[in-house]
C-alpha cells in the first residue's frame, strides 16, 4: 500500500516513515511522488490545515495521502502561537529564527511557568477522496536556552522539553520520539486503524 505525505520536511519524513516500518505501507513524500507545486496553509483549525495538505496530493496523485498539521499553545502567552506555530515570527523566517523569537517571547516567564502543549492533527484521505483525522498531544516546558541545535525545520526540537522525559526533541532517536511525541501518537492511530481495514 503506497502513502503519499504531503510534506517535503526530511525531518518529518523520516520520523513518520518509521512509524510504519514493519507494515505494508510504503511512505513516499512529495518530493518522492514528483508532486510539484506547494499548498497554502491559511486554515483556522489544525483540521482544515492538515485535511488542505492531504487533498492536495491526493488530486495531485489519485493516491492514498495523508498530512498533519502541528500547534503549539504556550500557556504564559495565552496559547500563542497555536496553529500558527511554523510562521509566528514572519514570512520567511528559518528555524533558528522561529527558535529566537519564541524564547524572546518567553524572556521574562520564569522556569516554573513555561508549560506548554503540542498538538497534531493527520489527516488521511483514501482512494475515493473520504478522509479522517486522528491526534495526538504531548505537555512539556519550554527551556530558557536551546540544549542542542534544532532539527532542520523543527523550531521547538532543541527546546522543548517533555514532561516526564530528560530529553529534548533533538536529542531523541526517531524511535524515542515517535514513542512519546504528539505526532507520534497521531500517526500510531492511523497505521493502526489502516491495519484494521
Amino acid at each position: 500500500m503506497d502513502i503519499i505525505l504531503a510534506t517535503r520536511n526530511v525531518t518529518k519524513t523520516r520520523q513518520i516513515r518509521a512509524i510504519f516500518i514493519g507494515s505494508p505501507v510504503t511512505v513516499w513524500s512529495l518530493d518522492d511522488a514528483r508532486i510539484q507545486g506547494d499548498f497554502v496553509e491559511d486554515g483556522a483549525t489544525l483540521e482544515e490545515n492538515a485535511l488542505k495538505k492531504a487533498l492536495f496530493a491526493w488530486k495531485r496523485s489519485g493516491e492514498r495521502c495523508m498530512a498533519d498539521d502541528t500547534g503549539l499553545f504556550i500557556d504564559a502567552l495565552g496559547g500563542e502561537p497555536g496553529i500558527h506555530a511554523a510562521r509566528w515570527a514572519g514570512e520567511g523566517k528559518n528555524t533558528e529564527d522561529i527558535m529566537r523569537y519564541t524564547l524572546n517571547r518567553l524572556e521574562d516567564v520564569p522556569t516554573g511557568k513555561r508549560q506548554a502543549t503540542f498538538k497534531t492533527v493527520a489527516a488521511f484521505v483514501d482512494l475515493t477522496g473520504a478522509h479522517s483525522f486522528f491526534t495526538g498531544q504531548l505537555r512539556g516546558t519550554i527551556l530558557r536556552e536551546p540544549r542542542v541545535p534544532c532539527q532542520s525545520k523543527m523550531p521547538y526540537s532543541g527546546i522543548f522539553l517533555p514532561d516526564g522525559h530528560d530529553k529534548v526533541w533533538a536529542e531523541m532517536s526517531v524511535s524515542e520520539e515517535n514513542a512519546i511525541s504528539h505526532r507520534g501518537k497521531a500517526f500510531w492511530q492511523l497505521r493502526d486503524s489502516l491495519m484494521c481495514e
